[in-house]
């Protein structure tokens, strides 16, 4: 990819309540000074303006789709909450086939699907915050009701697109 083209990020929108409690845990438990982003559940970490104009041939889903989320990761340095999503896992891989051979390396990987809401702290914090999390996690239910398309600005980010998820008539 081109360095001097720009880079964006393809986030799947959650529904208001699962996006307020997630950006809580997230603004309680990131480092403040590295907090630069809400919450945001990432399907593609790196794609170029070629690939972000390919979306449009894709076919979103009719209604919201389901999300459950089952409980803590540990990330090592940092936690996340896993996100588990039939609907949402085929949808993505309906978009990594029309980008083909395209992907980054990270983009190209298995990916499992989560929320980070920990991350760039020492391992004994992040062993911490898991240790409660796992003890007292509840598993919820969201979903979510659109494909938000976000400009990388070297940090923080920019929605460029809403693609949301049509209602059938």
């Amino acid at each position: 990819m081109d360095s001097s083209a720009p880079t964006y990020i393809l986030t799947a929108e959650m529904d208001a309540d699962s996006f307020a409690w997630l950006d809580g845990l997230r603004r309680r438990h990131f480092p403040q000074a590295r907090n630069v982003l809400s919450a945001h559940l990432t399907m593609f970490h790196r794609l170029s303006t070629a690939q972000i104009e390919l979306l449009a041939g894709i076919d979103l889903p009719s209604a919201p789709l389901d999300l459950h989320f089952d409980g803590p990761v540990f990330l090592g340095a940092g936690v996340a909450i896993r996100v588990r999503s039939h609907g949402l896992d085929g949808l993505r891989q309906d978009v990594r086939s029309r980008m083909a051979d395209a992907l980054s390396r990270q983009d190209a990987q298995t990916w499992k699907s989560h929320v980070t809401v920990q991350n760039k702290v020492m391992p004994d914090v992040a062993r911490t915050l898991y240790r409660t999390l796992e003890q007292d996690f509840t598993a919820r239910r969201g979903h979510a009701a659109a494909l938000l398309v976000w400009e990388y600005l070297g940090g923080p980010w920019k929605l460029e697109r809403r693609l949301p998820f049509a209602v059938a008539p």
